[in-house]
């Protein structure tokens, strides 16, 4: 499972209120998100749920050479079925998301992007079990399915609190979309737009100082 720039700028941007104190990630993959959200907020305690046994091997090795891994804990089992000790104040997800296209020769890759291993009501399902009455989640969808997921939340009573539009460049429509839902009833969604790359093929300013804490290099 490669890291992504898209499920980058998700664990860089999507907010770590100061009452968050437990935080669940939901398909955790090699545990990127997870290392994040612990780099960025220093109190919080983060459980990892992974369905992959190879990813979520590959994500403790990874949670065990970092500086976070005390708080960082990473499970392999099917968020569906996950038996968590607590509700949790945030989730953040970046879910398998390809209903109908055709599937790899490569069986782990299916079940990271693909909708087998956890349909969007399956999501859902998964956010009504574990976030706590106040919580909020954070979930990164393409744009076309993105409207997908907010037409089921909309249909059973969640709110969009914030959504933040990728795009590659300015030129170029929106590719990816980061939204934050809760239960707490908002009458209007506040709306942010990124843009990755300038008209001289550089990263623009708002993309660097947004992921420079993260990378090496940009």
């Amino acid at each position: 499972m490669k890291v992504t720039t898209d499920a980058c700028i998700q664990g860089a941007w999507t907010p770590v209120l100061p009452d968050v104190k437990r935080v669940l990630d939901v398909g955790a993959g090699t545990g990127l998100l997870s290392l994040m959200l612990a780099q960025r907020a220093n109190e919080i305690i983060i459980d990892g749920v992974e369905f992959d046994r190879d990813a979520a091997r590959q994500a403790t090795e990874n949670v065990n050479g970092s500086l976070w891994k005390g708080r960082i804990t990473i499970h392999e089992a099917d968020a569906r079925s996950f038996a968590a000790p607590v509700k949790y104040d945030l989730i953040i997800s970046n879910p398998p998301f390809f209903n109908d296209s055709l599937l790899s020769s490569k069986e782990g890759k299916n079940l990271a992007r693909h909708t087998l291993s956890l349909s969007y009501t399956d999501l859902l399902k998964v956010l009504n079990t574990h976030l706590a009455d106040d919580g909020y989640a954070s979930v990164m969808l393409p744009f076309p399915e993105y409207q997908k997921w907010q037409v089921l939340l909309a249909q059973n009573e969640w709110f969009e609190l914030s959504r933040l539009y990728v795009k590659h460049t300015m030129a170029a429509p929106a590719k990816r979309v980061v939204g934050l839902f809760s239960k707490k009833k908002v009458l209007t969604a506040d709306e942010q737009e990124l843009v990755i790359m300038d008209d001289n093929n550089k990263y623009t300013n708002t993309f660097t100082d947004l992921l420079s804490p993260f990378y090496l290099s940009l």
